[in-house]
């Protein structure tokens, strides 16, 4: 089982607190920040810690607790000028690994210019298969079907390294759906230089799994955050 993940949101907007809600559902521990005392007095009692700071001075950032930060989500998107200095302090305060919110391809360029991570261009909807991925480093999406269901794309367990599905029974034992593999291997071009070739696979019971593999699951919900335990 992965370990606890340490996560900071900057910005307690819809699209931060619904980033929030994800990881604290997920058993993480999330420390949430805003510059405004309503805003943090209204995610006390949602997330493990709400402090009020302004992020954009260095002062006050450097008194935040995040000493212990693994992921910190930069969810300001209605100023530009603050999610860029936010981003900037994050990386300087030495936070690992930084999500900054972009609203327009200039911001984007900006935010990774000054130390961005990764950056994401997204509403409240989509910032759930966001947070899910932060929380859970093998899924690399995840896509709503209705309330309960989706489709998930998974880097493959390593206890499923090697073995044929027709001996995993993915299906009977997990209650997920395998629909497609998708294969990641190297080749050489007519130069010689190495070229990355993926090739999707509709499996049967026959096929085994190989290492970087990556599964596409169809499944409930619930289902599919037992599979990701593996």
């Amino acid at each position: 089982m992965p370990s606890k993940r340490n996560f900071a949101v900057i910005g307690l907007g819809a699209f931060g607190a619904s980033i929030c809600d994800v990881l604290i559902e997920k058993g993480a521990t999330v420390v949430a920040m805003d510059r405004d005392s309503g805003t943090v007095e209204q995610m006390k009692s949602r997330v493990s810690a709400a402090v009020l700071v302004d992020t954009t001075n260095e002062e006050s950032l450097l008194k935040a607790p995040l000493e212990d930060i693994d992921v910190a989500i930069v969810a300001i998107g209605d100023n530009l000028e603050a999610s860029i200095l936010t981003t900037m302090l994050l990386k300087q305060r030495g936070v690992p690994y930084v999500v900054a919110r972009a609203v327009s391809p200039l911001h984007d360029t900006v935010l990774r210019r000054v130390g961005a991570n990764e950056t994401v261009n997204i509403e409240v909807e989509t910032g759930t298969r966001v947070a899910r991925r932060l929380v859970a480093l093998d899924v690399l999406d995840s896509i709503p079907l209705s309330s309960k269901v989706s489709l998930a794309e998974q880097v493959v367990p390593d206890y499923f390294i090697g073995k044929a599905l027709g001996d995993l029974d993915i299906e009977k034992k997990m209650k997920v759906r395998l629909v497609g593999v998708l294969r990641l291997s190297l080749d050489l071009d007519d130069t010689g230089n190495s070229v990355r070739r993926e090739t999707l696979i509709f499996p049967d019971s026959k096929d085994s799994l190989e290492e970087g593999d990556r599964l596409f699951l169809l499944g409930e919900n619930k289902n599919l955050d037992a599979f990701q335990q593996l």
